[in-house]
């Protein structure tokens, strides 16, 4: 097993780059990326990072130059043989060439467009245009390479044995999270914490640690380059980056209204079974279920991902029941800022009513609150998000006004065509 605090003392980051495959992401990234790439490959999409957390400034933190070497380094990356063959013959979800043979083509061949970056006061201004199916695998690299810069900036400054105990007490923290979620009888949980890991190091020492603490409870983790390497299933659906930018590209109140429908009755016609995942969210789950057709209600499951999460869950109990399904038979995938109690109470309240599982992300590859002074390596709320296309914005405005985001004209517009009132603020975790 990796000497974790020894690497980091011995940090030479082309040894140990940030990025390290086109795989290293998250599995949804490449499922929607397939999905884009046969129905809107030519839609011109903008990318931008967006950090809810101004108390950190990333650009006084992070050496720009250091920044640019790790954007450059992952645009020199291309699918390797091995990694095309794990996409081409492995199985997914029970299905077998999940990736079709025109897609792999073109992935096969695929370097990542360039990028903005631009220093503004304390924060960085880091942008990525051109066609959707390109620009959209940005996403999780550039959030990965923000944060474990930032981390790196804060470890650096620290001796070799002060990282030996910070190793070990970050190492304890997460076996005494396992140790507590082996004892939850049913439990299903996955990792989904590549985005804004500490490391990616440390997120297979988490993965690893969760194979052998939790066994069969722990179903898989959402990073494909691990999946590939730890023999674990890959797993994930798809984002609100399709409603967004399907959205964006509606003309009128009225294509604005079906978009979010539009994307899922493309999905229904590529993938079944448990990919089919309702994300309700972007423009309010309540709304989005109230105007949902039949045949979305036949779909396996849904995942909760903003708002109060027991409030998000029994909404889509009571629209299963009013649509005809049996609830026990559906699976909700809880996802938004999740720790060990929250897991637990949710378990304890949905299990039996549906099918439970979770998606653990920042707090299973980033929990290092309260181990160094100040508080310097705590997880943020750093995101990269999809903020136009053809040349129109894009709104998010989620079950949490907290996460909205968009040009206030269009929340205002977004708002009055999904029919979404007074809503409750919760302070965003990560």
């Amino acid at each position: 097993m990796t000497d974790l605090a020894t690497r980091v003392w011995n940090h030479r980051w082309k040894i140990d780059p940030i990025v390290r495959s086109l795989i290293d992401t998250d599995f949804y990234k490449l499922l929607m990326c397939q999905s884009v790439f046969r129905n809107k490959p030519d839609t011109q999409v903008t990318f931008s990072l967006i950090n809810r957390s101004k108390h950190v400034p990333l650009a006084k933190l992070i050496d720009e130059g250091e920044l640019r070497e790790q954007l450059d380094h992952v645009r020199s990356l291309s699918l390797t043989r091995g990694e095309s063959t794990w996409m081409r013959g492995n199985t997914f979800y029970g299905k077998r060439q999940m990736f079709r043979p025109d897609f792999m083509e073109w992935f096969e061949n695929l370097r990542l467009p360039a990028y903005h970056l631009e220093r503004v006061g304390d924060q960085y201004e880091l942008t990525f245009e051109g066609s959707w199916p390109e620009v959209m695998l940005w996403e999780i690299p550039a959030l990965a390479i923000l944060m474990e810069l930032r981390g790196r900036a804060i470890l650096d400054e620290m001796g070799k044995f002060e990282l030996q105990v910070l190793y070990a007490r970050a190492m304890t923290k997460i076996w005494e999270k396992i140790t507590a979620l082996k004892e939850i009888d049913g439990l299903r949980i996955a990792d989904f914490g590549t985005r804004r890991r500490h490391s990616h190091l440390w997120q297979d020492w988490c993965v690893q640690a969760m194979i052998e603490g939790l066994g069969d409870k722990f179903t898989g983790t959402s990073n494909c380059l691990i999946a590939k390497r730890r023999d674990l299933e890959a797993v994930g659906t798809n984002a609100h980056e399709l409603p967004m930018v399907y959205s964006a590209l509606a003309e009128g109140d009225a294509a604005l209204a079906r978009a979010p429908y539009d994307v899922l009755a493309d999905w229904h016609e590529e993938h079944s079974g448990n990919l089919r995942i309702i994300l309700p969210d972007t423009y309010g789950t309540a709304g989005f279920l109230e105007r949902a057709p039949d045949w979305l209600a036949g779909w396996t499951g849904i995942r909760i991902d903003s708002g109060d999460p027991a409030t998000g869950a029994e909404t889509a109990i009571n629209w299963w029941k009013s649509r005809g399904e049996d609830p026990r038979e559906k699976l909700v995938i809880f996802s938004d800022g999740l720790d060990v109690d929250k897991i637990r109470e949710l378990h304890s309240q949905f299990s039996g009513r549906v099918r439970v599982s979770f998606g653990w992300g920042t707090l299973l590859t980033n929990d290092f609150r309260g181990l160094v002074d100040g508080d310097a390596l705590a997880p943020f709320s750093l995101v990269c998000k999809a903020v136009a296309a053809d040349g129109q914005p894009t709104v998010k405005l989620s079950d949490n006004p907290e996460k909205a985001m968009g040009p206030e004209a269009e929340i205002a517009r977004y708002k009055r065509v999904f029919g979404v009132g007074e809503q409750d603020r919760q302070a965003v975790v990560v």
